[in-house]
């Protein structure tokens, strides 16, 4: 492993030396994860004392053999053919009391059987996932079938799972990767939007690791520079392949946000707050943003979208934001509720409650949102606002969204107008905005209309700023 053929980067030895029940690798394109990965399952399985056997998955039977048992540095490659006098004895069709696919592995301990799978192929896992397994090896874990995921973690003591970046609304995050972590050494040695992600309580001992091209040792520059060129910068692919980066694959709707670009600090935020210059806030670090002189919050603005459901992802979205004389919009503060998530879900008198003392806590923050607009398609959540505006003194002035005065693929453009020319920006803490800008997708099967998902707080944030739409982009 440590020759020519294959030189290791310094993060790669120190993976092939971690001890972990569950490990998965994750990163970019060629970064080399399972050339790496699939060595190292070889090597457990050889120091194994044991007689269960092992599992070795993928999208189906002839993605396996191609890219790792017949690659050029695959098992057969590494390891050497038996018939050869090497180790690996594979075993297409099944042979003798073996019916399944599968690989002898021929080691100092004994003959090791690895059934190799396709999760494609759910009768035949089936029969594979009768008893206890010792390894379990998955291929693309992003796109497995999670009852075979599931079913087959249940059984096995050692698991090890390469993937690409994905729809981090996928089970497989959910339920597995997001509960795993980096070791201390390589805390943050990925992107802060996928560390963010890591956000399940750790599972055990279950560790995560991010690779990029430059871990690929084995990866000329020429090389690298060819497949970078290849992808069309700023595509779905380009962010997950290149960039490495969670997000869909295909129908991105705001496909030029960048959290590094539109992110920024509440420090940087707080620059804007009307102040004379000489208290004017003094940054510590480079500001993605540049204050022009004279530039200040001249508006707040709130909103809220509302879905009650609890037995759907839906959230109650509300957004805080500030639009300054110099025609910036900065997304200040959220707060989502999700009532499949709360023991006692939340009814529209709740939600009164919640985002007054929302508006409030911004008010002594930021300034006064006079003006605020609730989703005027929920009438229930806005009777109860007019009611309570009855029996309590109250500054605020509850108004239904202006939805009809802007339909949804005119908000849109304008927002990815927005982008471009840099005047749109959001406070790096409002977490829930920016992953659902990651996931906001196009309807598949229809032009110019996206998904009803993913979208609470990209309403919010759309109510808070259709009113005074002439007031934002606008070079003063």
């Amino acid at each position: 492993m440590e020759g020519e053929q294959f030189p290791l980067s310094e993060k790669y030895i120190d993976f092939l030396n971690h001890e972990a029940s569950a490990e998965f690798l994750e990163g970019t394109t060629f970064a080399g994860k399972t050339t790496v990965a699939v060595p190292k399952f070889m090597f457990k399985i050889s120091n194994y004392n044991g007689s269960k056997p092992s599992i070795m998955a993928g999208l189906d039977l002839g993605t396996i053999e191609k890219n790792i048992i017949n690659s050029d540095n695959g098992l057969i490659a590494v390891f050497g053919d038996y018939e050869q006098g090497g180790a690996i004895e594979y075993h297409s069709n099944g042979a003798k009391n073996i019916k399944l696919p599968h690989i002898i592995f021929h080691t100092s301990k004994g003959n090791k059987i690895i059934y190799v799978l396709g999760y494609d192929n759910k009768a035949r896992w089936k029969k594979a996932l009768g008893g206890q397994c010792y390894g379990l090896f998955i291929d693309e874990f992003n796109i497995a079938d999670m009852e075979f995921v599931r079913e087959a973690f249940m059984r096995a003591d050692y698991r090890l799972c390469t993937m690409n970046p994905d729809d981090p609304n996928k089970e497989c995050y959910s339920q597995f990767v997001n509960h795993s972590r980096p070791i201390e050494k390589y805390k943050y040695d990925a992107p802060i939007e996928l560390l963010e992600m890591l956000n399940q309580e750790q599972t055990d001992d279950w560790t995560w690791w991010y690779f990029t091209f430059d871990h690929n040792k084995s990866l000329t520059e020429e090389k690298k520079k060819q497949i970078i060129n290849s992808v069309p910068v700023g595509t779905k692919l380009w962010k997950n392949k290149i960039k490495g980066l969670r997000g869909k694959s295909t129908g991105l709707v705001f496909i030029n946000f960048d959290r590094r670009k539109h992110c920024i600090t509440k420090e940087e935020a707080k620059q804007y707050l009307r102040k004379p210059e000489a208290e004017q806030v003094q940054l510590t670090t480079k500001p993605k943003t540049v204050r022009q002189e004279g530039e200040y919050f001249e508006i707040f603005t709130a909103a809220l979208d509302t879905s009650y459901s609890s037995l759907s992802p839906d959230t109650i979205a509300m957004s805080f934001a500030g639009i300054t004389n110099k025609g910036k919009y900065i997304l200040l503060d959220e707060k989502v509720y999700n009532n499949a998530n709360l023991d006692e879900p939340l009814a529209p008198s709740d939600t009164v409650k919640n985002f007054i003392d929302f508006l409030e806590r911004n008010r002594k923050e930021w300034g006064f949102a006079k003006n605020v607009f609730i989703d005027s398609a929920d009438q229930a959540t806005i009777k109860e606002f007019a009611k309570y505006k009855r029996n309590n003194p109250c500054i605020y002035m509850f108004n239904n969204a202006w939805k009809a005065k802007m339909e949804i693929i005119d908000r849109i453009n304008t927002q990815l107008g927005w982008f471009k020319d840099e005047c749109y920006y959001i406070v790096d803490t409002c977490t829930n905005y920016c992953n659902e800008l990651d996931v906001y997708s196009w309807k598949e099967d229809k032009d110019n209309e996206p998904e009803d998902a993913n979208d609470h707080m990209v309403n919010s944030c759309q109510y808070s700023w259709i009113p005074f739409v002439n007031k934002i982009g606008v070079k003063k």
